[in-house]
């Protein structure tokens, strides 16, 4: 196969004549060019027009005191008052008068008149009971009790000496449960140092450790003397790169032999 076979077309890879934008790896859109409008952010290769801005309003003019929106002038007003024109207006219906009602016969009670004319009988009625008197607890014949005559409790006798019968003791009887007697076990031994010289007595307290640094130091194991390279001359490393350029377009074949 001939060198020519192996390039597709006419084209043969020569020197560029000028610099190739991919062969240089730029952000891409993320930097933009500053804006030639505006204050802000202005580009300063850019020529900047004057700019002025707005003033704060006077202080006598922050608070406004007109009547706003809210206040509607009637079409009927003149600057010299009403126009005069009438107006009507529909109201709605009267009720209806009602007839005077005049009392009949059957209205007076001339038999009550008696008591204003005439000397009347006095008379009487049965009401009830008063309000003080409800709450009064009187007590009855039978919350009355005469003193007994049969016992000690006599009030104007004399009464006979009385005997009971109590229970008897479970202590000396012949009945009594001496396992709850106590044993010599249940009794201690005075201790002797009440009534004698008391002897020393010693205590084991805990390990007191001396003071020392609790900071946490390096081992061997954390040091790389390998990479030292401030003390003697630095041996020359390299990598990898890749094999063909990012924007070389691959081989087109057309068919192989």
């Amino acid at each position: 196969m001939s060198p020519a076979d192996v390039w597709v077309g006419s084209w043969r890879p020569h020197r560029p004549r000028g610099p190739i934008a991919a062969m240089y790896n730029s952000p891409g859109p993320t930097y933009a060019l500053p804006g030639a409008t505006g204050m802000n952010n202005h580009d300063p290769r850019m020529q900047k027009n004057p700019a002025f801005s707005f003033g704060i309003r006077h202080r006598d003019l922050r608070f406004n005191s007109s009547p706003g929106p809210g206040y509607l002038v009637p079409s009927n007003i003149t600057r010299v008052g009403r126009d005069g024109t009438p107006a009507y207006s529909v109201y709605g219906r009267r009720k209806d008068l009602q007839p005077f009602q005049t009392p009949g016969p059957g209205s007076y009670s001339p038999e009550n008149s008696t008591k204003k004319v005439f000397y009347a009988a006095p008379a009487f009625s049965l009401s009830a009971r008063t309000k003080l008197f409800r709450n009064d607890q009187t007590p009855g014949p039978a919350a009355y009790m005469l003193p007994p005559v049969l016992g000690p409790n006599v009030v104007n006798k004399s009464a006979a000496p009385n005997i009971s019968l109590s229970g008897r003791s479970a202590i000396g009887s012949f009945h009594e449960d001496l396992r709850k007697t106590p044993g010599p076990g249940t009794y201690q031994v005075v201790d002797s140092g009440l009534y004698k010289h008391k002897a020393p007595q010693y205590s084991m307290t805990g390990r007191n450790l001396m003071p020392g640094d609790t900071t946490r130091r390096p081992g061997p194991g954390a040091h790389h003397p390998e990479r030292v390279t401030f003390t003697r001359a630095n041996a020359p490393s390299f990598s990898f790169g890749i094999r063909h350029s990012e924007y070389t377009a691959p081989i087109i074949v057309d068919g192989a032999d």
